[in-house]
C-alpha cells in the first residue's frame, strides 16, 4: 500500500516486514563469511585510518603531531576522498578558520597544557547545529543559505571550551528528514547526495548522513549528529560506527534547527565506544535556555570513559525486544549471534521482553512532531537573528514552491504542509497525543518492561542493511528499533555487530532516562568482545552477481 506524503513512518517510524534476497554474512565469530566478488578500492591507506582520540592525544603530547598537522591531514583526506576519488560528499562546508584555531590550541598546549581529552581534536558537526563563524547553518536547505547565527549553539560552545577544532559541517537529509515522506535520505537541496562508503550506490540512511559517512571514512576524528527518531542510530548502524542518542535534555538543543522539543537531541557518532564516550563528556552541561537541559543537573558526567569496562556485560540483565526482529532473516542471524556473545560474557538474557504498548501509538508521534515543528521552527529562526533569510515554516514552504526546480525536483513537502496546518501547543489534540506518547513509551513501555523483568537494558537490531539509493521512489526502510527510546526521550547506543553482504549491521542497547553510564559500559564490553568494525572500501557496488 502506498503511504501518503504526510506519513512520518519514513523518519524511522517503521513497520516491520519480512524480506529476503541479499546474500547473508552471519555473525563472524559463529560462522563463515560470504565471499563477494568486488572491485577493490583505489583509496590509499593513511596512518590516521582508525586512529582514536587517545592516539591523537598521545601523538600531540609526544610531539609527533600537532593540532595543526592533524587538522591538515583530515582536510587533505576530505579533498582526496570526499570531494574527489570516491566522492562521498559528506562535508557540506569547511571551516576556513580551522587551521588558525588549531595553531592557537597548539600554542596554548605549550604554554598551559591541554584543556582535556578533546584539546586539538577535529570534529565535524551536522549542518543543523549553529555556529557563529564563517560557516552557514542551513539544515541543507537553499532557503537558509546566508544564515549565520550571531552566537554558537550551546553544544558548539561546549566543544570550543573543551578545545575541539570544529573542522566543518556535514551534509544531512534536508531539514533532518521532516519535509516529505518520499524523501531520499542523505540528499539536501544545498548539499546534494551523500553516498555510502561501503557501496557507493547504497544509501547512508539519515538524517545524520554526512556525519556517519565522514566518521566511518576516517575523514574526521569524531562527528556529531542529531536525532528525533533514528537519525543518529540508523546512519551509525548502516555506516558501521557507534552512535549515542542521549536522554533528551542531557545535551542542550539551544541553537539546533528543531523538529521536536520532546524528542530532539544531539549525540556522538564515532568509530568506537571510547571516542563516543569522550565526545559525549565534552557536549553535556546544564543550559538555562533549554528547559529539558535543566533536568540533567546532577545526572550528567564530564567523563563518561570512567564507565568503560571490558567485563561490563557480566551479570547484566538484558531484555531482548523480539518485536523489533523479523524484517530480514540475515539481520536476525547476526543479532542472535550477538546475543550468544552476550551470554558467553555473562549477560542474563530475558527473551523475549517485548514493548507491546507501542502497537497502540497509532499516529500520535506524527501529531506531536508536526505541532512541535511549526512552533519550534519559528522560535529558532528568531534566535538566529538578522541573517535568517526566512522567519517561519510558512516562509520556507513558500520558498520551496518558488524554487521547485532545485528544492523539489525529487520530492515534495507534504509533511511541512501538514505541520503548517497544525495549531498551537495548547491544542487538546496535541496535548492528548503527547500524553499518549509519554504513557505508551514510558509508563507502559520501556519503564514497564524493565521493571517487570528487572532489566539493566533492552537490546534489539538497530536497522536493516543499506538499500540502493533511489531518487525516484525514495527510501526503502525494512525495519528498525529506534522508536521506543526516541518517543520516550530515553538513551540508546548502537554498536557494530556484523555484516550482510559486506554492509554493516548494528545492535542497539537502550533503557531508562539518564542510563548512559550503564549503556556505555555494556556497549563497550560487547565491542571489546567482538571487534566487528572494519573500515569501508568505497566500492562502487557490492558486485553480488
Amino acid at each position: 500500500m502506498k503511504k501518503s506524503d504526510t506519513d512520518l513512518s519514513r523518519r524511522k517510524l517503521l513497520k516491520t516486514t519480512a524480506a529476503a534476497g541479499l546474500a547473508a554474512a552471519v555473525f563472524p565469530s559463529l560462522a563463515r563469511r560470504t565471499t563477494l566478488i568486488q572491485p577493490q578500492s583505489n583509496v590509499a591507506p593513511s596512518e590516521f585510518d582508525e586512529i582514536t582520540v587517545g592516539d591523537l592525544q598521545d601523538g600531540m603530547k609526544s610531539g609527533k603531531y600537532t593540532a595543526r598537522s592533524i587538522a591538515e591531514h583530515y582536510l587533505k583526506r576530505i579533498d582526496e576522498i570526499d570531494k574527489h576519488g570516491p566522492t562521498i560528499n559528506s562535508i557540506i562546508e569547511l571551516n576556513p578558520d580551522a587551521p588558525k584555531i588549531a595553531d592557537e590550541l597548539d600554542r596554548e598546549r605549550k604554554e598551559k597544557g591541554a584543556r582535556g581529552p578533546m584539546h586539538g581534536i577535529p570534529v565535524v558537526i551536522k549542518d543543523n547545529i549553529s555556529t557563529a563563524d564563517k560557516m552557514m547553518t542551513t539544515a541543507g536547505s537553499l532557503a537558509m543559505v546566508g544564515s549565520k547565527p550571531e552566537r554558537d549553539s550551546f553544544v558548539v560552545q561546549q566543544l570550543r571550551k573543551a578545545g575541539a577544532v570544529v573542522l566543518g559541517k556535514t551534509n544531512l537529509s534536508e531539514w533532518a528528514n521532516i519535509r516529505s515522506n518520499h524523501s531520499t535520505s542523505g540528499w539536501s537541496g544545498r548539499g546534494g547526495l551523500t553516498r555510502n562508503p561501503y557501496a557507493l550506490d547504497r544509501n547512508t540512511s539519515g538524517s545524520s548522513s554526512g556525519s556517519a559517512a565522514a566518521a566511518t571514512s576516517n575523514l574526521t576524528a569524531v562527528a556529531i549528529g542529531t536525532e528525533t527518531d533514528g537519525s543518529i542510530v540508523s546512519p551509525s548502524s548502516i555506516n558501521g560506527i557507534v552512535g549515542i542518542k542521549p536522554t533528551v535534555g542531557l545535551v542542550s538543543r539551544t541553537g539546533i534547527v528543531p523538529i521536536s522539543r520532546t524528542q530532539d537531541t544531539a549525540g556522538p557518532m564515532c568509530r568506537n565506544v571510547r571516542d563516543a564516550a569522550t565526545l559525549l563528556g565534552a557536549m553535556v552541561g546544564v543550559d538555562t535556555e533549554d528547559k529539558a537541559s535543566k533536568a540533567s543537573k546532577g545526572k550528567f558526567h564530564k567523563d563518561y570513559t570512567k564507565f568503560l569496562d571490558a567485563s561490563g556485560i557480566k551479570g547484566a540483565r538484558l531484555g531482548v525486544v523480539r518485536g523489533y526482529f523479523g524484517f530480514l532473516p540475515q539481520v536476525d542471524r547476526i543479532i542472535d549471534g550477538a546475543l550468544e556473545v552476550l551470554k558467553h560474557n555473562g549477560a542474563i538474557l530475558v527473551d523475549p521482553a517485548d514493548i507491546k504498548s507501542l502497537a497502540k501509538l497509532g499516529n500520535a508521534e506524527n501529531i506531536v512532531l508536526q505541532y512541535e515543528l511549526k512552533t519550534g521552527m519559528e522560535k529558532y529562526l528568531e534566535w538566529v537573528g538578522p541573517s535568517a533569510p526566512v522567519h517561519s515554516l510558512k516562509d520556507i514552504i513558500d520558498f520551496d514552491d518558488k524554487h521547485k526546480d532545485t528544492e523539489m525536483k525529487f520530492f515534495g513537502q507534504g509533511i511541512f504542509l501538514e505541520a503548517e496546518a497544525r495549531g498551537q501547543l495548547t491544542d487538546k489534540k496535541y496535548l492528548d497525543a503527547l500524553a499518549k506518547c509519554r504513557r505508551l513509551s514510558r509508563t507502559e513501555g520501556i519503564d514497564f518492561v524493565m521493571n517487570k523483568y528487572k532489566l539493566d537494558a533492552l537490546v534489539a537490531p538497530t536497522d536493516a542493511p543499506a538499500w540502493k539509493t533511489d531518487l525516484v521512489d525514495g527510501d526503502h526502510f525494512l525495519g528498525g528499533s529506534s522508536q521506543a527510546a526516541a518517543v520516550a526521550g530515553y538513551p540508546s547506543i548502537t554498536v557494530p555487530a556484523g555484516f550482510v553482504s559486506g554492509l554493516p549491521i548494528g545492535i542497539s542497547f537502550f533503557g531508562r532516562a539518564w542510563s548512559e553510564p550503564a549503556l556505555i559500559r555494556m556497549a563497550y564490553a560487547f565491542e571489546q568482545a567482538t571487534k566487528v568494525r572494519r573500515p569501508p572500501e568505497f566500492k562502487p557496488t557490492l558486485g553480488l552477481l
